[in-house]
């Protein structure tokens, strides 16, 4: 499953930070941030059929950043 988040995380340092408590906090997701992209693009992908959506997007609005699922 992969899904794709807009967000307004706007530097490496702040991808790296945000990378480094996802993959704590869930392990089994392969996460990266595609910053070059207007919308900021967040990709979470699994070999597990959930994502949780609504956990991540509380956990990023947490640490001070918007994160909206972007509709594929």
């Amino acid at each position: 499953m992969v899904e794709v988040f807009r967000t307004t995380v706007s530097c490496k340092e702040e991808a790296f930070h945000l990378i480094r408590l996802l993959t704590t906090r869930y392990p089994h997701y392969d996460i990266n941030f595609d910053l070059e992209d207007c919308d900021k693009i967040l990709r979470i992908q699994t070999e597990d059929k959930i994502i949780k959506v609504k956990d991540i997007m509380a956990l990023m609005h947490r640490q001070g950043f918007q994160c909206e699922v972007l509709e594929h």
